[in-house]
C-alpha cells in the first residue's frame, strides 16, 4: 500500500513540475528574484495528491485534481484573481461586448458565501431589489458553502426564462430573505443621455464595454446639437458602475480632457504591466477604429462638469474619475467609491481556458494609488435615499485577500470642500426598512430621476458656477 501511494505521489510530482515547466512560471524565470524550487511543498503536493488519489472514498482523475489545484492557487491571492473554465471565459468575452445571460449581479467570495458586490442596472437582480453587500447563502436548495465561486456562478446561469430562488443574508434584517429571480439575457445599455434642462445635460456609463468610447462619442455630440451649442454645464454619472475595459476608460477620459493629458499609469513586475496611457488614439482606439472623439465639439474639453460617484463606483470609473479630478477637469461629487485599483489581465491558456491575473497597480495622474482606498469627492454628498445601504455596502478593503495600497501615506486631494449634509427628509413607507421575512421589492432610485438628490445637487452646483462666472 505505502509503496503505491509513494508511486502515485510521485507520478503527482512529476505533474506539477512538468506544469511549471510548460507554463515557464516568471516568478521562477525572473532573474532578479531566481528562487529554487520549493522541493518541500511540492514533495507535501505530491503526497496530498497520492493520498487523495488512493484514500479517497470516490475515485478522482488526475485532471480534476490538478484543475482544483490550480484554481486553488488563483483564488487564494486575491480576490479578483481567478481560473476561467471554456464556459467562464466565452462568459467573459460575451460579457464585454454588452450582452450576456444571467441574473445580473457582480459577485465575491467571503467566507465562503457569494457576496453581491452590485446589481447590474436594469438587470433581474436589481428590479428584484438585491443590494451591494448582501450574502448569498443558497442557490434553489443548494448551500453556497459547499460551493466554489466559479460552481455558484454556473448554477445562477441559465436558459433566460427560467427561475432561480436565492436565500440571502442581509446585515440590517434579523432573517434571510428570499428572491425569486427569472434568468434573462442581460443587455447593458452602457451611455444613457438627456438634456435635464435647456443648457444642462446629464450623461450616465453604466458599465465600460467595447463601445463605450463611441457611444459615449454620439450622446455628447446628440446633446449639443440639441442644445444648440449653448451648454453651460454637463453631469457625468459613474455611480454604480463596476468598471470594464480599460482602454474604454481612457476613451471616456480623453472626451474631456486636452490632447496627450496623462489618464492614469500602472506599475507591477513585468515591463508589460508598466504602462502609460495618455489622452491620444492609440491608447484607446482597438482593432484599426476610426477616431470617434475626433469630431467632438469643442466645448466638449470646457464645458462646467461635476462627476457623480459613490461606493458601487469601480476599477474604470475610479479611473476617469481619478483622472478628472487629478487634472481639475471636473468637481467630484458623492460619495468615497469602491477603492479597486488593481488591473487584471486575461492570459489564454489551451483548451480554450484562461487565467485572470492580477498584474499590475493602477495610479491616477497625480500618483495616488486608489487600491482600497477609492476616490474621496470634493464635494461629499449622500443620498437620504441611499444612505442606509451606503452604509453597508462592501468596498475593496471589506474583501478577504484583498491587495494592500502601495503607498503609506495617503496623497491628499488638491482641494478640500466642506461636505454638503443632505437636508433631513420625513421616511416614507416604501424607503423604510422592510418587516421581517417581507420579501417585498423595494423602490430602487432611478439615476437621473426627479427623485434623484444628488443629481439636483450637482445641477445647482453647475447653476452657481455659471452665475460666478457671469459676475
Amino acid at each position: 500500500m505505502r509503496s503505491r501511494i509513494e508511486k502515485t505521489g510521485l507520478i503527482g510530482l512529476g505533474l506539477i513540475a512538468g506544469v511549471l515547466i510548460s507554463l515557464q512560471f516568471s516568478a521562477i524565470a525572473d532573474k532578479d528574484s531566481a528562487e529554487p524550487l520549493p522541493i518541500e511543498e511540492l514533495r507535501a503536493f505530491s503526497e496530498v495528491f497520492g493520498r487523495i488519489k488512493s484514500d479517497y472514498v470516490e475515485p478522482v482523475t488526475d485532471k480534476k485534481l490538478i484543475t482544483e489545484a490550480i484554481t486553488g492557487m488563483l483564488t487564494g491571492l486575491d480576490p479578483h484573481s481567478a481560473y476561467l473554465d471554456a464556459d467562464a471565459f466565452k462568459e467573459l468575452q460575451i460579457g464585454t461586448q454588452g450582452e450576456f445571460g444571467g441574473l445580473g449581479i457582480e459577485v465575491g467570495m467571503e467566507d465562503g458565501l457569494v457576496k453581491v458586490i452590485s446589481p447590474i442596472e436594469d438587470s433581474p437582480a436589481y428590479h428584484a431589489g438585491m443590494k451591494s453587500g448582501d450574502l448569498i447563502i443558497k442557490l434553489d436548495d443548494v448551500m453556497v458553502k459547499s460551493l466554489t465561486l466559479g460552481d455558484a456562478v454556473k448554477r445562477m446561469r441559465g436558459k433566460p426564462g427560467s427561475k432561480i430562488v436565492l436565500t440571502v443574508i442581509r446585515k440590517e434584517t434579523p432573517k434571510p430573505l428570499t428572491f425569486t429571480l427569472t434568468r434573462a439575457i442581460i443587455k447593458v445599455q452602457s451611455v444613457k443621455s438627456k438634456l435635464i434642462e435647456p443648457g444642462y445635460a446629464f450623461v450616465r456609463i453604466t458599465q465600460f464595454q467595447e463601445h463605450t468610447g463611441e457611444n459615449l462619442a454620439t450622446a455628447l455630440n446628440n446633446l449639443f446639437k440639441q442644445n444648440q451649442g449653448s451648454m453651460k454645464g454637463l453631469v457625468l454619472d459613474l455611480r454604480n458602475d463596476p468598471g470594464g475595459l480599460l482602454n474604454s476608460s481612457v476613451a471616456a477620459s480623453a472626451a474631456f480632457l486636452p490632447k496627450d493629458a496623462l489618464v492614469v499609469y500602472t506599475e507591477g513586475r513585468n515591463s508589460d504591466a508598466k504602462m502609460r496611457l495618455t489622452a491620444v488614439p492609440n491608447d484607446y482606439l482597438r482593432n484599426n477604429e476610426k477616431d470617434y472623439l475626433k469630431n467632438l465639439p469643442a466645448a466638449v474639453k470646457t464645458v462646467p462638469m461635476i462627476v457623480l460617484v459613490n461606493g458601487g463606483s469601480a476599477s474604470a470609473s475610479e479611473i476617469v474619475a481619478g483622472a478628472l479630478q487629478d487634472h481639475k477637469r471636473a468637481i467630484i461629487m458623492g460619495t468615497q467609491t469602491f477603492g479597486k485599483g488593481s488591473v487584471q489581465s486575461v492570459l489564454p491558456l489551451g483548451n480554450n481556458t484562461a487565467i485572470k491575473l492580477t498584474t499590475a497597480r493602477y495610479f491616477t495622474p497625480g500618483g495616488r494609488s486608489i487600491q482600497a482606498k477609492g476616490i474621496v469627492p470634493d464635494i461629499v454628498v449622500e443620498d437620504p435615499a441611499t444612505a442606509e445601504d451606503q452604509a453597508f455596502r462592501m468596498r475593496e478593503a471589506d474583501l478577504e485577500r484583498h491587495l494592500s495600497n502601495s503607498q503609506e501615506v495617503d496623497v491628499k486631494v488638491g482641494v478640500t470642500v466642506k461636505p454638503i449634509t443632505p437636508a433631513p427628509t420625513t421616511p416614507t413607507k416604501s424607503s423604510t426598512k422592510r418587516e421581517e421575512g417581507d420579501t417585498a421589492k423595494p423602490k430602487m432610485l432611478e439615476f437621473g430621476s426627479k427623485e434623484d438628490y444628488q443629481l439636483h445637487q450637482a445641477l445647482n452646483l453647475l447653476k452657481g458656477m455659471n452665475i460666478l462666472q457671469g459676475k
